[in-house]
């Protein structure tokens, strides 16, 4: 995990980073002595986890934990005063730590850190998974998002082309782009939707997707350039 220290007394900031360097999998990729020094530098670089003092001048930690850009970056606080920890838990942190920081304390509280962290990692992976069920010449296959090239309209058939097979379905286009995520499928055409990450080149009237042509419409190219970032 890539962690930030955030915390305005010297003598805390030295403590946190010689026990994380006790931890393999946990490295301090920067110190702050402010909340604002820390969000400008969150504004263009993700941590996945921050060890951040509550009481700090100018921006308090946890108002800077509502301003976080990225809202599953992992929080552990820290503070000599008790008096936070239930407005602080009710922003869903991972653990609240009282100072002084014992090194069993802080282990305990980084544990809890790393399994929110691994959980998280699994569910990207899972995502990577996902799939759909499509009914084919009446049995029903499950198809792996991934492996969809482009989706083409055909009367009432939809057909789902991969790089080796076609799956036609009974349902309309409507529906399909409604199930296809928009992270990874566009629309190009009244008749197709293609695959953003299959493409392998942008030509006049289409595009090509694995060797296969597939025609762009004028009234979807600007969204798809834009999806592209062509110039």
């Amino acid at each position: 995990m890539k962690a930030l220290i955030v915390d305005d007394n010297d003598m805390a900031r030295t403590t946190l980073a010689h026990l994380a360097k006790q931890i393999p999998t946990l490295t301090i990729v920067n110190q702050y002595s402010n909340a604002i020094e820390a969000y400008n530098h969150l504004q263009n670089n993700h941590v996945d986890l921050i060890f951040l003092d509550i009481e700090m001048p100018e921006m308090t930690g946890i108002e800077l934990t509502k301003t976080l850009p990225k809202k599953d970056t992992i929080i552990i606080f820290t503070s000599s005063n008790k008096e936070y920890a239930l407005e602080a838990f009710e922003l869903n942190i991972a653990d609240y730590i009282l100072k002084p920081i014992t090194p069993a304390r802080f282990l305990q509280a980084v544990n809890k850190a790393q399994t929110i962290w691994n959980s998280k990692k699994e569910q990207v992976q899972v995502e990577k998974e996902e799939f759909i069920f499509v009914r084919d010449s009446n049995v029903t296959r499950r198809l792996k998002l991934d492996d969809i090239l482009y989706a083409e309209a055909m009367g009432d058939y939809v057909k789902f082309y991969t790089k080796d097979k076609m799956f036609a379905i009974h349902g309309t286009m409507k529906t399909a782009e409604e199930r296809l995520p928009k992270d990874n499928f566009i629309r190009v055409h009244r008749s197709f939707i293609i695959a953003l990450s299959k493409i392998d080149t942008l030509q006049d009237g289409g595009i090509v997707l694995d060797g296969k042509f597939v025609p762009v419409a004028d009234a979807y190219r600007k969204a798809l350039n834009t999806r592209m970032n062509v110039f």
